[in-house]
């Protein structure tokens, strides 16, 4: 579908043709942006919300900055669709985070404008930081802006703090925009969401903005220097606020704002004064997010990434089945959750920002005084609920695999150390689809599994979930000392009927699902609905094979494992995870360790990154799909020359 942008954003290769127009023709640009993400997000999908909310700083920062020379990092990176089209990639802009296409986040190999890779938050401040020094230090160049877009509740985490805390204590040519929109995926919480308001809605702080902005304002108008403005600013911008120190000037950065966002004349005016300030300062922009599109500015989480939807109407395709269909994981464990909380008064839920994205919304809503979300705080989210731990809760922290990252330290001096019994719930664990390297869930079972007093286990189906976690918050569990991490994957389970009984599963006991007599696949997970088909098409060819399902990575099923070994010459293991360090790999070390010889195949995610892509298009790019598993299958066989005859 060909989709046209206006008439001014057409012309618009690189930010070099934006500089070239005039000041007076910078809201069409804005307008034009602005509908063009519209119509492209409409029709081919992807987030959406966040960068609606900041065309007009977008448009603003490349209207005055010299990028790429000066460097721009948006954090989060979803806010960058604008950016991205505005240099140089709107002919490709379709492609958005399509195998083969653009990655949904900025992308140093994607293009020279992308300063820093960001799917993460929170960390634009301490990479903006390390530039400006880089800069000073090898090219003793003072003029290059370094310049960090913080938005979209990336401010809560404890790097952004890190950063600020460092920064303000350098001479560094850097500044931070604080994208303040109240809003992450889910709106923002804790006291910094109480204070940024408060700066906001202050009328005492505001008369000493007001009278700040009209001194800066006299930079270009009469000449002033930069040093003696910024003085007069920060005499005033100092005094008391609300009766207390105003935080990022304690911190040592200059702070100007609160100021709209959305007005382009007034954003790109105070920009220009700001590049001639030096050192570390701090413009604090008031944002909404889905701006210009009715339904997403009533509805900001709804919005964030909506999916396909009539732009004119607003309505959100949605598929229609004429057959009941699976559940999402996130679903089960948000509804199994409440269940659980319900017969045990000692449950507790913990998320750091993902509410509505890991279903613990569910229980925010039905018992609200047993659930929390801690904003984007992944560190934080370990220790707390380690604390809770301490003193008895049932804590089932809820994060996903790949942002567990950040809080690995904590995993292992603030839980397993001390042996707290922790329940972390992994979700998008694997290769998580559209959203790429920087979201795919690949290390967890590696860097979970070498951990002493963990266990590893995954789910193979909606009720394996269930029962993991019912098992998990069990008091004979929780009394061994030992955190219990469950993976599963984004998107839908097998199972319509997924509402079954619970059963206790016993800790490192996997399961037999069919026998045979060729070769054995042992796999981990919802990638076992994957064997269990290729077991399927592999009969059908006279092949028997065996399917064994691990169910923990950690500890492994010793008892089986003999088995399979004593029995089989040939064996395939098959995860949704890195292949180095994975549960393939706990195999291996399993039969050097006995003395077994049989010829293992592992398949799961290459030592590699891999892109963006749909998931099972990425399944089959990593060769663990049902078809890489038949072939597989096939070619151990014919290697053993033991092919059946047909």
């Amino acid at each position: 579908m060909l989709i046209s942008p206006g008439n001014l954003l057409s012309k618009i290769n690189s930010p070099e043709d934006l500089r070239k127009l005039k000041p007076s023709e910078l809201p069409q640009v804005c307008n034009e942006l602005r509908q063009y993400i519209i119509d492209i997000v409409s029709v081919y999908g992807g987030h959406f919300g966040a960068s609606l909310g900041v065309v007009e700083l977008t448009v603003a920062l490349h209207y005055v900055f010299n990028t790429p020379d000066d460097q721009l990092i948006w954090d989060v990176g979803h806010q960058a669709y604008g950016h991205k089209i505005l240099t140089g990639r709107r002919e490709r802009f379709h492609t958005n985070r399509t195998l083969g296409g653009i990655s949904g986040f900025p992308n140093r190999k994607e293009s020279n404008y992308d300063a820093f890779g960001v799917g993460h938050s929170s960390t634009s401040i301490s990479a903006a930081l390390g530039m400006a020094v880089a800069s000073d230090l090898l090219e003793n160049n003072k003029k290059r802006q370094h310049i960090a877009v913080i938005g979209d509740g990336a401010m809560t985490a404890g790097l952004a703090f890190e950063g600020m805390n460092h920064a303000g204590t350098s001479d560094s040519n850097l500044l931070i925009i604080l994208n303040d929109n109240c809003m992450s995926i889910d709106p923002n919480v804790g006291a910094l969401k109480a204070y940024l308001t408060d700066i906001t809605t202050s009328q005492t702080y505001n008369k000493l903005r007001d009278e700040a902005w009209h001194l800066l304002g006299k930079l270009s108008n009469f000449g002033i220097s930069a040093q003696e403005i910024v003085s007069k600013v920060q005499n005033a911008l100092k005094t008391t606020l609300l009766n207390q120190s105003n935080l990022f000037e304690s911190l040592g950065l200059r702070y100007f704002g609160p100021i709209d966002g959305h007005d382009i004349d007034h954003l790109t005016h105070v920009l220009s004064d700001l590049k001639h300030i030096p050192g570390p300062k701090l413009l604090h922009c008031l944002t909404v997010k889905g701006k210009g599109y009715g339904p997403a500015e009533k509805d900001q989480t709804k919005w964030h990434a909506p999916g396909l939807f009539d732009k004119v109407t607003g309505e959100i395709e949605k598929k229609v089945y004429t057959t009941p269909q699976p559940p999402k994981y996130q679903d089960v464990f948000g509804h199994t959750l409440v269940e659980l909380a319900r017969s045990n008064k000692n449950i507790i839920g913990v998320t750091p920002a993902m509410p509505s994205g890991s279903s613990m919304n569910i229980m925010m809503k039905e018992i609200p005084e047993r659930a929390f979300d801690v904003g984007i705080a992944e560190q934080h989210a370990v220790t707390f609920s380690a604390g809770m731990a301490t003193r008895g809760s049932v804590v089932f922290c809820n994060i996903y695999s790949t942002f567990m990252q950040r809080a690995y330290d904590q995993v292992i001096h603030d839980v397993c150390i001390q042996g707290l019994p922790v329940i972390f719930c992994l979700d998008r664990a694997g290769l998580a689809g559209a959203d790429g390297a920087t979201h795919h869930g690949a290390y967890d079972i590696a860097y979970m599994r070498c951990i002493p007093n963990m266990i590893v286990a995954a789910p193979m189906n909606e009720q394996e979930l269930r029962n993991l976690m019912y098992t998990a918050q069990l008091d004979e569990i929780q009394q061994g000392n030992a955190a219990f991490t469950i993976r599963y994957p984004r998107g839908q389970g097998v199972m319509p009927d997924w509402r079954t009984p619970f059963e206790k599963l016993p800790i490192g006991k996997g399961r037999k699902l069919r026998d045979g007599d060729t070769v054995a696949i042992l796999s981990l997970g919802h990638v076992g609905n994957f064997a269990a088909a290729a077991c399927d098409s592999l009969e059908g060819k006279g092949i028997q094979a065996a399917h064994y399902d691990l169910r923990y990575a950690k500890p492994l099923d010793f008892d089986l494992l003999h088995e399979v070994f004593q029995k089989f010459e040939k064996v395939v293991t098959v995860e949704d995870g890195c292949l180095q360090g994975g549960v393939g790999s706990a195999i291996l070390e399993f039969a050097a360790d006995h003395g077994y010889k049989s010829d293992v195949k592992r398949l799961g995610i290459p030592d590699q990154v891999i892109e963006h892509g749909e998931q099972n298009e990425l399944y089959s790019l990593c060769g663990y799909d049902q078809k890489a598993i038949e072939k597989a299958v096939l070619e151990m066989v014919v290697a053993g020359h033991s092919v059946p005859s047909q």
